[in-house]
């Protein structure tokens, strides 16, 4: 796929999640099929960048091109700031986040708050896009503030007329958070208008479900997001349903046992002794859940002290699993990310 100043392997990218896509998940999520990936939100408050946080979230040591890096913000001059500060440190696309509907993020009109002031966001996005220079700027919002107020379609021609190159859509307005279903509507009408790509996010977890996203909004892209936690195959697998028709079979539990491995590895490195054996309890949370007698073994697991008891546990647990069945077993009889929307 053709984006913005890229060659991409395909049309499949990995949403940018606070405490998620940090850079072992990014990496892992390219190695299993992923065209792109985008980092979590990087405040625009020069103030934390020298914090241990902000420090990591734009640690891209090593990864595959192209860099994406999310910012946040709702100053003009500071995500401008932001922009530069990032690109000086190997960002080569500057994504602006207008899709978070968290709390924190829209109490200080950053995020999907500011679809309600079309001139701050025109201010934003061009001042961020003039900061960029030849870095490709690109944005992911919502449909709109709340039911009554779907105005992507306003933020589209804004972002078009300042240069922004790319435009995701979460199928839900800012006042849904994430309840309910996403809808493709606004995202087909976008589609139907757009100068530049637009790319469909929301409640893409099955590869049957990618292909009709895809066929109803005439989207040039996925965004997948909470369905690829825990579950980073999702993206080979959907590549190969929309290329071939037909379904992958499911890992076997010895390679997922393995992916996992690598991912708590990845893990330990990047963060630390202490701080990484917490990141990795929620991921081993994430690829155990649904899978059989695995309540017991995440509350046993959430409770131990350090790295060596964390491996230790994982790998009785998989082994247990893989001396019953190579096939995946869920209590629920379906696979976890088929209820991940």
């Amino acid at each position: 796929m053709r984006y913005p100043g890229f060659s991409l392997a395909n049309n499949l990218f990995v949403a940018p999640m606070a405490g998620v896509t940090d850079r072992p998940f990014r990496q892992l999520c390219k190695r299993m099929g992923a065209g792109l990936a985008v980092s979590e939100m990087v405040t625009s408050n020069s103030l934390l960048y020298g914090s241990a946080k902000t420090q990591r979230r734009a640690n891209h040591d090593g990864e595959v091109a192209p860099i994406t890096v999310q910012i946040a913000g709702s100053d003009p001059a500071m995500m401008a700031a932001a922009a530069r500060h990032n690109i000086e440190r190997g960002a080569q696309i500057i994504d602006i986040n207008m899709g978070c509907p968290a709390k924190k993020i829209c109490h200080v009109m950053a995020g999907s708050a500011l679809m309600k002031d079309e001139a701050l966001i025109a201010r934003i996005l061009d001042a961020v896009v003039q900061a960029a220079g030849d870095t490709p700027v690109t944005l992911k919002t919502r449909t709109g503030w709340d039911m009554s107020h779907k105005n992507v379609l306003n933020i589209l021609a804004i972002a078009e007329n300042v240069g922004v190159r790319a435009l995701t859509i979460h199928g839900r307005t800012r006042c849904q958070q994430y309840s309910g279903e996403a809808e493709y509507e606004m995202i087909r009408l976008a589609k139907e208008r757009a100068r530049i790509p637009i790319i469909a996010n929301g409640d893409i977890a099955t590869p049957e479900k990618a292909r009709l996203v895809l066929e109803a909004t005439g989207a040039d892209a996925l965004m997948i997001g909470r369905a690829a936690q825990g579950r980073p195959w999702i993206f080979r697998e959907i590549a190969h349903y929309l290329n071939t028709g037909s379904k992958m079979p499911p890992p076997k539990v010895s390679e997922i046992h393995t992916l996992l491995r690598e991912h708590l590895e990845d893990l330990y490195a990047f963060y630390g002794l202490e701080t990484g054996v917490r990141v990795a309890r929620k991921h081993i949370g994430w690829y155990t859940k649904g899978m059989a007698d695995s309540a017991a073994f995440r509350y046993a697991m959430n409770r131990l002290p350090d790295i060596e008891q964390q491996r230790r546990a994982v790998d009785n647990f998989f082994t247990t699993l893989a001396e019953r069945s190579e096939q995946l077993e869920y209590e629920n009889n379906e696979h976890w990310g088929r209820l991940a929307a």
